[in-house]
């Protein structure tokens, strides 16, 4: 207490923190977010949201079944195009994502913090685009974001409700030479996990997994040059609405050729890869957790694969 007056008493307070709030008590698990719940902010005018959840399903643009539980965006956008092209450039694509977020408390432990300690994002990611035409060159990736999406679950911890904050952002990142012409489309499916684990013998420390797998559905290439052209997510988890993790998500589709080169031709050497990049961030204000705080930012590390889906063909 600081002074009273006869309009009242002041007092000063601090945020409490959650291991003073829980106490002994444990928490585990992995909530999936309603889709339904999520507030959208489109940002380009051809987006379409959809989602499904039990006993109202809806379905997309393109009238295709969406799994129960997902939410699923329809995008298209024009992208700048490279001068002398004889087409405009343009990218397309869907994404069907059930985002859950993982929370994990594991008791008191060693002094004022828990025993044990787990904040993430994971779900299943199903996506596929395409890309055609002969994007404009440029040193640094056009990053293009299509939608912003916000929820906030509760989780019930003993008598304490536990917010939960996710962020997602949606976008295309194109990037490349300005000199190859592409007609390149990919499906994708698999599941991805981010966060950071929490042990008093070696404070926090990144978790990350992606594990996807793509198909080609077409691939031409023509004219010596490459693109790369992804479609991702970049989540951010908090509690109480203070970021904890942050992860960026970017599966994506690149195509090369040393000259004029197609699924159907003979001549020339080219290739198209699929691969995704994961990589994200621990923040400072994971000090709620009534761990250390950290003097910086600490990265997730960076994961990264790729595979070819088409065939290397040579003069």
């Amino acid at each position: 207490m600081i002074g009273a007056t006869g309009a009242g008493t002041e007092v000063q307070t601090e945020p409490a923190a959650l291991n003073a709030l829980l106490g002994d008590d444990t928490a585990h698990g992995a909530v999936p977010v309603d889709p339904a719940a999520f507030a959208v902010d489109k940002l380009l005018p051809d987006v379409e949201v959809s989602w499904s959840k039990t006993g109202d399903i809806r379905v997309g643009p393109r009238a295709a079944t969406v799994p129960l539980g997902s939410l699923r965006l329809d995008v298209r956008a024009a992208v700048p195009t490279a001068e002398g092209a004889s087409a405009s450039a343009s990218v397309s694509g869907v994404v069907q994502v059930a985002p859950q977020v993982d929370f994990t408390y594991g008791g008191e432990g060693i002094g004022s913090t828990p025993g044990s300690a787990y904040l993430g994002v994971s779900g299943d990611w199903t996506s596929g685009w395409a890309l055609k035409g002969r994007a404009t060159a440029s040193t640094t990736p056009l990053r293009i974001p299509f939608a912003k999406l916000h929820a906030d679950p509760v989780l019930q911890v003993g008598p304490v409700p536990v917010v939960v904050n996710l962020d997602l952002t949606c976008y295309l990142k194109i990037s490349g030479d300005g000199k190859v012409t592409v007609d390149m489309e990919q499906h994708l499916d698999g599941d991805f996990k981010a966060g950071g684990t929490f042990a008093p013998a070696k404070g926090w420390t990144p978790v990350d997994s992606a594990n996807m797998t793509g198909t080609p559905v077409r691939s031409t290439v023509t004219t010596a040059g490459s693109v790369r052209a992804a479609l991702g997510a970049e989540a951010t988890v908090g509690l109480y609405g203070t970021v904890g993790v942050t992860a960026d998500l970017a599966p994506y589709l690149r195509g090369e050729a040393s000259g004029t080169a197609g699924s159907e031709a003979s001549a020339a050497s080219w290739a198209v890869y699929g691969g995704v990049d994961l990589t994200g961030t621990l923040r400072v204000q994971l000090s709620i957790f009534g761990t250390p705080a950290f003097e910086h930012d600490v990265p997730l590390g960076t994961l990264h694969r790729e595979w070819k889906l088409a065939p290397v063909g040579t003069s």
